[in-house]
């Protein structure tokens, strides 16, 4: 897959109408970190920042995805997205 489709995916998730859920939005956010740095590190945020660990409980359960896999999985769904 090239990076560039990734990028222009990344880019189109930005103009988006509609919101996608927050179900989607999370899928998105742990594809996007686990093709751009790999598997999660450092610590799980406490339960005090809601958001946080969910955004890296996300990203927790793609541990040992490539990040070709993620750029793919990550481009699907936004084209699912975009052509809704």
């Amino acid at each position: 897959m090239a990076s560039a489709e990734f990028e222009q995916a990344v880019e189109s998730v930005k103009g988006l109408t509609t919101d996608p859920g927050s179900e989607v939005k999370l899928r998105l956010y742990g594809l996007f970190k686990q093709a751009t740095s790999g598997d999660v590190s450092g610590s799980r945020p406490g339960f005090t920042n809601p958001v946080g660990r969910a955004k890296y409980d996300a990203w927790a359960r793609l541990s040992g995805t490539a990040p070709e896999a993620a750029q793919e999985q990550y481009v699907a769904i936004v084209r699912d997205l975009t052509s809704a």
